[in-house]
This record gives C-alpha cells, sequence and structure tokens, in this order.
C-alpha cells in the first residue's frame, strides 16, 4: 500500500513511538523508509550576552545524527531499505512544518508519520504544534501517532470507575462510569 513513508524525529518519547510506528509499517509494505531531523535556526530578536547560535546549531545537528544513526541500525536490524536525513530549516519564513512538508514532497512519500508531541519548547503554546501545522496543510496521508502515556490514559480511562479521568480528558461532564467510558473511548 505505501512504498515511501516519512517520519518526522526529534528525540522525544513520542517521536520515538512514532518511529517504531513507520518502522512497523514500512516493514509490513515492504516500503522504503525516510527518518527526518529537521534543525530549528531560532533567529534571535535581541543582543543576548553569551548566546550563540552556531554552538546552538552544532548541538541540534549533533542529536539529529545521533538520531538518525540509532534509526538506521533499527532499520537495519527490520530489514527495511531508506535513507536517514536531516535538514535545516530555511533561516527566513520557513518553520519546522513547512520543512517537514517539503522533505515529504521531495522524497515523493506517500505517507507521513509524526508524534503528536514533540519537545520544541515554549513555542508550541503560541503557534501550536508542529504536528497541528503539518497536518492542516499536507497533501499526503498523515499518520498521527500519540505517546505512549496518552494511549495509556486513554485505555485506563476507558475501564469501569475511571468516568472522572475520561470527562476531564475529553472536557466532557462526568454521567455514569458505563457513559462516561463509553464516550471517551476513541473513535
Amino acid at each position: 500500500m505505501y512504498k515511501h513513508i516519512l517520519v518526522a524525529i526529534d528525540g522525544s518519547e513520542t517521536s520515538e513511538h512514532a518511529f517504531g510506528t513507520a518502522l512497523q509499517l514500512a516493514h509490513d509494505n515492504d516500503a522504503q523508509l525516510q527518518p527526518l531531523y529537521v534543525v530549528d535556526n531560532p533567529l534571535v530578536a535581541y543582543d543576548a550576552s553569551g548566546y550563540d547560535l552556531i554552538i546552538l546549531r552544532e548541538a541540534f545537528v549533533k542529536e539529529g545524527r545521533q538520531l538518525l544513526a540509532d534509526a538506521l541500525a533499527r532499520m537495519k536490524h527490520e530489514n527495511v531499505a531508506g535513507e536517514p536525513r536531516i535538514v535545516d530549516v530555511a533561516p527566513i519564513g520557513e518553520d519546522i512544518s513547512e520543512r517537514i512538508r517539503i522533505s515529504a514532497n521531495e522524497f515523493n512519500a506517500d505517507l507521513l508519520v509524526l508524534g503528536t508531541h514533540g519537545r520544541r519548547g515554549f513555542k508550541r503554546l503560541f503557534l501550536g504544534s508542529v504536528a497541528e501545522r503539518v497536518v492542516r496543510s499536507a497533501s499526503l496521508p498523515v499518520l498521527l501517532v500519540p505517546s505512549r502515556q496518552a494511549q495509556t490514559a486513554v485505555a485506563d480511562a476507558a475501564k469501569p470507575g475511571h468516568a472522572d479521568v475520561a470527562a476531564a480528558m475529553y472536557e466532557m461532564p462526568a454521567s455514569s462510569g458505563a457513559d462516561a467510558a463509553r464516550q471517551a473511548r476513541p473513535r
């Protein structure tokens, strides 16, 4: 079904889970897999002493190389073909989500796999998540993979006696335990 799968990784637990899902899909479909690490190049709008963009970028690149080496080792172990890639966000007018979409197009991806929560700092609070921005403008199917913690919380909320947890997670009024658990199940 899928022949080219791109998965974005950033070192978070959630992206690790997304990579595992993409790896399994690539194995099952005999597809090429491209793990992608995006180096963000934040612009500094103020003069901060001791803040060196070159050092920050080098730290991102070092982390990306290590993550991609680990991904490649797992791909070889699972006999999944593909080539990991590290890319930079263009300095002006581009963000991580746009770079992911561009990279997916360059790879001719027919599926894009993303974790729902990465670790990109306070920026998410103001601009929304990277995954959300990718989904809004994607021209190919996108598989969003939640963290294992989120999956466990949903599963626990669906158990009898956990109506309050389900109500809090989905911002719905708590009714009878069975009603809330039934409503909390993902569809």
